[in-house]
Parts: C-alpha cells; structure tokens; sequence
C-alpha cells in the first residue's frame, strides 16, 4: 500500500526524524509553515496538493492541526479519503494534551513556542506579521499573553538562548518544557502503522 505524508513545514524535522527511525516506506511532502499566516491557504494548497497526490497513492495522510482554517480542513480530507493526525495544533500535539490543558486553563494567556518557530521566528513573526515595518503593533499582537512557553523538542544550548532572546523582545517570561515529541510519533504511527 502506497502512502504520502502531507505534512506541515514547520513539523518538517520532526516527521522525517519519524519517518526515518520507523522505517516508514513513505512519501513526504510539505507545504510552507509560513502558510499559518493565511489560513485560508492551507486549505487550498492542501486541496491543491491532495488532488495532485490521489491517483499516485493508495493512502494519504496529513500531519497538520485545524491551524486556524476553522474546521475547513476537514471536508477537503473526506474528499480525498485522507487522514489527519488528532489535535488542534502541533502545540498540543507536542506538549500532549495533559499538559497543553492544564497550561490553557492555569494560563490562557501563553505564548508558545517550537524548535521550528524559534529558529524561524524573526521571518514568520517579526517579518511575516509586519513587525518590523510596524513596531508599534508589537503591542497590539502581544499585549494579552502573560507567558512564553518553549516546547522544545531537541535540548540546544542556541535555541534556548534564542527563545530567552524572543521572551525577552515580547516582555514576558519564559518556561522551557523538553517535550521531544510528545504525542505527534503516537498519533501520526497510529494512521501510519494501521
């Protein structure tokens, strides 16, 4: 049975590192993580990129949340007969959802972060929501979270740095959680390995 992976950039590294240690004899291919800023695109190029991949494959899987597209992921994946992976966002498939549940109701207002979005994190936010055009919209944007919350998925003494560096540009403070890859391997294995 042939399979593809549709998966999200920013969960690029991750699914491969899957991939690779389970032996998966699978496709991947990815849409851009900055499509997060118009969520409306995901659902096009995601429309695009399975219609593209259906008549190749006999199983087509996704690795992304709802991201912001409102529940019109799902109609897209009944029409071409593909699975996604189970969570609203790679931030509760990372953190679990023990612990994303318990930080959403203990603080509402946190801000997280992944390995991805820390090293991407002056182009898909700084530059991607205009920042650095716009400073005085920093405000604006941030002015409700209370925290930053790095999910970091591999321990590095750079990220950790850089995620004090973008706590610090957004005045907040920062918790670091090794996370690894929390309940993405257990969920994407479950379509996978079925």
């Amino acid at each position: 049975m042939s399979t593809a992976l549709v998966i999200c950039g920013a969960l690029g590294a991750e699914v491969k590192d899957i991939v690779d240690r389970r032996r998966w004899d699978v496709d991947i291919y990815g849409l851009s993580a900055l499509l997060h800023l118009y969520p409306s695109r995901i659902v096009s190029e995601l429309r695009d990129k399975l219609a593209a991949l259906k008549p190749r494959y006999d199983r087509l899987v996704v690795v992304y949340g709802d991201c912001g597209t409102a529940g019109r992921l799902e109609p897209v994946l009944d029409e071409f007969d593909a699975a996604r992976v189970r969570g609203p966002h790679c931030y509760e498939m990372l953190a679990g959802t023990e612990l994303f549940e318990k930080v959403a109701d203990e603080k509402p207002g946190t801000f997280f972060l992944t390995d991805w979005l820390v090293c991407n994190f002056d182009r898909a936010v700084i530059r991607g929501l205009g920042l650095d055009r716009y400073p005085e919209i920093k405000e604006m944007l941030f002015g409700n979270y209370e925290a930053v919350l790095y999910l970091r998925q591999v321990p590095n003494p750079w990220l950790a740095g850089r995620a004090r560096e973008i706590a610090a540009y957004l005045d907040l403070p920062l918790e670091i959680r090794d996370v690894g890859l929390g309940e993405l391997e257990s969920r994407l294995a479950e379509l996978v390995e079925a």
